[in-house]
């Protein structure tokens, strides 16, 4: 809201205490002054208070008074104490509405604060991806679980390196200022691992330093690396996340789950092996979607999860962005409303030869 002015949503809210202000003063007049309805004139700067600023809270005080004092005047209410008791509820509540109107006024200008220091740290943390690598498209979606602050525990990168690009996908334990701080810790010390590390397994054992120089007590991070240089494969290293959705040409669509299972990052212990590299065929034409848990544990009313795989078909629009949208809405579609878990999702296509970029399923182009 803006100088107290309700939004074109809140519109009937608006009008409210102008209408009870209406049906009181009808029903006192129906009535008569022997029922006592007048005092309920009071209702009109109350909800006044609730739903407006203090400007149009004054100004329906101020109705309520005078139309008090019409009433009361009308109905002879000044020649004993009913129509001064009725007067002084209606001042009493015009004052406690102002009140209410001013500390909501604060706490909505703290709120706007919050999210625009959430919006700034969201821009440092996570930056914007490049549209475009070498021989890849890339497009990422992030929903935050916490709507206020726009901004959760789930992160992303991608960086050009001389050994390809190499992408990271992770999902940090808990939620809070916490979080986050853990996601900046691994995100720096990836931006710094990818560009100076020959192999992908090296820049795990950096992220994997910093982070536990950081953490405290079993939190952890479940976290994806890809490295996509100029072979036909793309190398992949899994520290317990979800492993990704690979698209190929043909209609065929498959999860790339590593041979076996590691343990996140931040829980690394002296008798656990570290992960090992795998590969996965990546070629022109293919596509692979990256993505948090809070994609697939999605629920809809009667508990069944997302199932990623069945909507890949939602992925064939040309342009990246587009098909993550559409993959977004379904998923805001099957849980029926806001998601309860943050949700990202990155999107890597390879594009296709002869410059043909839209992906084809069973080789047609759609």
């Amino acid at each position: 809201m803006e100088n107290g002015e309700p939004r074109a949503g809140s519109r009937v809210l608006s009008a409210f205490p102008y209408a009870v202000m209406a049906v009181v003063c009808a029903v006192d007049l129906i009535a008569g002054p022997g029922v006592g309805f007048l005092p309920l004139v009071s209702l009109g700067p109350a909800f006044a208070g609730l739903v407006g600023g203090w400007r149009r809270t004054a100004l329906v005080g101020l109705i309520a008074f005078m139309l008090c004092l019409g009433l009361g005047m009308y109905n002879g209410l000044f020649e004993g104490r009913r129509g001064l008791t009725a007067l002084l509820t209606v001042a009493g509540v015009t004052a406690a509405g102002l009140v209410a109107a001013v500390m909501r006024r604060r706490r909505e200008e703290e709120l706007a604060g919050v999210r625009s220091i959430a919006e700034v740290a969201q821009r440092v943390l996570l930056r914007p991806v490049p549209r475009g690598a070498g021989p890849l498209r890339i497009a990422v979606s992030y929903t935050s679980a916490v709507a206020a602050a726009r901004i959760g525990g789930d992160l992303y990168e991608v960086v050009t390196s001389p050994a390809g690009v190499r992408i990271i996908v992770g999902d940090v334990q808990g939620k809070g200022l916490e979080a986050v701080e853990s996601a900046a810790v691994v995100l720096g010390a990836f931006r710094e691992a990818a560009h100076d590390e020959v192999d992908l397994p090296a820049v795990g054992e950096r992220v994997e330093r910093a982070l536990n120089r950081h953490l405290s007590g079993e939190r952890f991070v479940t976290a994806m690396l890809a490295e996509v240089g100029d072979g036909p494969n793309a190398t992949l290293l899994n520290f317990g996340h979800p492993a990704p959705l690979v698209v190929r040409p043909n209609g065929s669509v498959a999860f790339a789950a590593p041979p076996e299972r590691a343990v996140p990052l931040g829980l690394s212990l002296k008798d656990t092996e570290p992960p090992r590299p795998y590969e996965v065929p990546f070629a022109p034409g293919d596509q692979m979607l990256f993505y948090t848990d809070g994609v697939t544990e999605a629920r809809d009313a009667a508990g069944r999860f997302y199932p990623l795989d069945e909507r890949a078909a939602l992925l064939k629009d040309p342009d990246p962005e587009a098909a993550l949208r559409a993959v977004r809405e379904d998923l805001v579609e099957h849980v029926e409303g806001p998601l309860h878990d943050d949700a990202a999702m990155l999107l890597v296509r390879y594009r296709a030869a002869h410059g043909d970029d839209s992906p084809r399923v069973s080789g047609i182009p759609v």
